[in-house]
């Protein structure tokens, strides 16, 4: 039956005229938060600002139809493959692709994810339609299987969110730099403002006359990364310059029970207060309650630094990762050695005493604004889009 839908589509083909420019296939998008998925609505909100002419498709693998999604229009319409069975609703989505790209035959294809990369060149390949790969972070850090690497090597373009991220990947897959474009992630700079602390935030959260460090970030016992752990260690000896000093965690996952069990064998249960999750409307309140923001990780980009420095709050990250490109190599914030707590505390000390230019709240939000807001990120995707 397949067989006899490609042979349909192939002679009615020539007689189809193009209504799409691009096809976008992605994982997912709706169905949970995170760090990739706030980027791709970034690149969607982006996509529909370039101008007129510009359409797509876009298909995810694990979404569904009940997802609430506000970019759907004419010029950007999903198909959603969300099945019981994940290798089924793979196959149902392969066809479906297969059928659009024989019969529309779009201008290029967008992989969303390293784990579609086989696919997409399978399909687009022999049609001789170009395609890109995007890649966020870890998940091409590391060598990657020989079809992966493949499809990676054959793609017209490969986009990554930050040059160190970039750097990893082509070491580790013997990738050449030139063929891979940046498409940092973007702030939002009217989501995230300065403002006040809210008082009924404070009072909740046992915060009165203190000094707030805050984290957000998923406490997940394989993402301990992020230097929660760290920044625990970190608090006796910041305690001792700034004894009003407490610690807020925002998220959730299986790693808390440990991360307590450290605070509470540190002497410090009573400065950290773990806030569970937060949902995206309501985070920037909470930003407002940190005096710092602190998360000695190891990220592909990092988009929390640049949230918290739209709402004029300093901050903290490793200082091997891709939080250099938001954090401009130092030049916007402090960046220490992502699991050492004497140089965490002795930077948290610092920006609490705020002394330096990196905690002038007003000029770390414009500087954070004028390099990652939307309007420079829809430049550089228009650009990445010509250039195709």
């Amino acid at each position: 039956m397949l067989i006899d839908t490609v042979n349909e589509t192939l002679i009615s083909s020539a007689n189809v005229s193009k209504q799409v420019n691009h096809v976008f296939v992605f994982l997912e998008i709706f169905v949970r938060e995170g760090g990739i998925q706030s980027y791709v609505k970034d690149i969607f909100r982006a996509y529909l600002g370039l101008s007129a002419g510009y359409q797509a498709e876009v298909f995810v693998l694990r979404d569904s139809s009940d997802c609430s999604n506000p970019f759907e229009c004419d010029d950007l319409k999903f198909n959603y493959f969300q099945n019981q069975s994940p290798q089924m609703g793979r196959v149902k989505m392969a066809v479906a692709l297969l059928k659009y790209l024989l019969q529309k035959r779009p201008q290029h294809v967008f992989c969303g994810h390293i784990k579609l990369a086989v696919l997409i060149q399978t399909l687009c390949q022999p049609l001789g339609i170009p395609y890109t790969v995007l890649t966020y972070g870890k998940e091409v850090w590391e060598p990657l299987k020989p079809q992966e690497r493949r499809a990676l090597i054959s793609a017209a373009g490969i986009w990554t969110i930050s040059h160190y991220s970039r750097d990893r990947a082509c070491v580790a897959n013997n990738l050449d730099p030139n063929k891979v474009k940046m498409l940092p992630c973007a702030i939002d700079g009217d989501q995230f403002t300065p403002g006040s602390k809210l008082p009924d935030l404070v009072e909740k959260y046992g915060l009165t006359d203190a000094k707030v460090l805050m984290t957000v970030a998923r406490l997940w016992s394989g993402d301990i990364y992020k230097g929660v752990d760290v920044t625990i260690r970190a608090l006796p000896k910041i305690a001792e310059v700034f004894p009003e000093v407490k610690y807020l965690v925002i998220g959730r996952g299986d790693d808390q029970p440990r991360l307590a069990q450290l605070a509470k064998d540190l002497g410090v249960s009573s400065r950290v207060v773990f806030a569970g999750f937060v949902p995206t409307e309501q985070l920037m309140a909470h930003y407002h309650l940190a005096d710092a923001y602190i998360m000695p990780s190891q990220e592909g980009f990092g988009i929390v630094y640049l949230e918290a420095m739209a709402c004029g709050i300093p901050v903290l990250s490793g200082d091997n990762d891709g939080s250099a490109d938001p954090l401009a190599d130092g030049k916007l914030g402090w960046r220490v050695p992502h699991r050492n707590p004497d140089a965490v505390a002795a930077a948290c000390i610092e920006i609490l005493k705020g002394n330096d230019q990196r905690c002038d709240g007003q000029w770390l939000r414009e500087q954070a604004i004028a390099n990652f807001g939307m309007d420079a990120f829809q430049k550089q995707l228009l650009s990445l889009v010509k250039s195709l």
